[in-house]
């Protein structure tokens, strides 16, 4: 089990906090896997500095890809893409 710190912006750190948002979009820039630690450091872009609080989560799931064949390249840049968290 790996522990993975990452930065959080306080619009996103606070809807992760209240369990609204649960799910994160990153780069896929580092490694990480199902039951990795995750611990989201709170970060204010406008003061550049991280506010001390944090959140500790463990990975439940991690998609990755760079395939996007499903859309054309005119179409996600017309209209962006999203990722849509379901409950079932």
């Amino acid at each position: 089990m790996a522990v993975i710190k990452k930065k959080i912006w306080p619009e996103y750190f606070k809807d992760v906090k209240s369990g609204k948002k649960k799910f994160e979009l990153r780069l896929a820039d580092f490694k990480v896997k199902k039951g990795d630690k995750l611990i989201l450091e709170e970060w204010d872009p406008k003061v550049e500095k991280y506010t001390g609080r944090e959140i500790k989560a463990r990975v439940g799931y991690v998609l990755k890809t760079k395939n996007l064949w499903f859309w054309s390249k005119k179409d996600i840049e017309k209209y962006g893409l999203q990722i849509i968290q379901i409950e079932v």
